[in-house]
């Protein structure tokens, strides 16, 4: 039973962004998003963003700068390092569901260019859009 046709990459990554901004706020029949179902659909979305491109590779770029500006900080720094200070900070530092959001969101995309086991997701998505086309 297929009910909403094929949405792809593009339309997943659209979906789970307005899931992700619609969730944080709430209001509405159903309450706002609780961290744990954030930092999902942050993980989801992420690896969606870097699958998808187009304006959807906005936040991979600007993140990608990010890191690129940290490496010239911190000369020799990988990117597992940076994903688990990223992960040290979601655990540790206090912040409302917006930032986790955020900090999911850079975490998910750093972790995916690290490679290992956070690289599954973003390239099973890549290869399902890659056979898709």
């Amino acid at each position: 039973m297929n009910i909403f046709g094929n949405l792809g990459t593009v339309g997943l990554a659209l979906v789970l962004t307005v899931l992700l901004i619609a969730g944080l706020y709430g209001g509405g029949k159903v309450k706002a998003l609780s961290w744990w179902w954030t930092v999902l659909i942050a993980m989801l979305a992420g690896s969606t963003y870097k699958a998808a491109g187009g304006m959807f590779s906005i936040v991979p770029d600007m993140v990608g700068s990010l890191v690129r500006l940290a490496n010239h900080v911190f000369k020799g720094a990988t990117m597992p390092a940076f994903a688990l200070c990223l992960v040290i900070t979601m655990l540790w530092v206090k912040m409302s569901t917006k930032q986790v959001a955020v900090v999911a969101l850079i975490f998910f995309y750093v972790a995916s260019g690290a490679g290992g086991r956070w690289s599954y997701i973003s390239d099973a998505i890549e290869n399902f859009r890659s056979g898709v086309q």
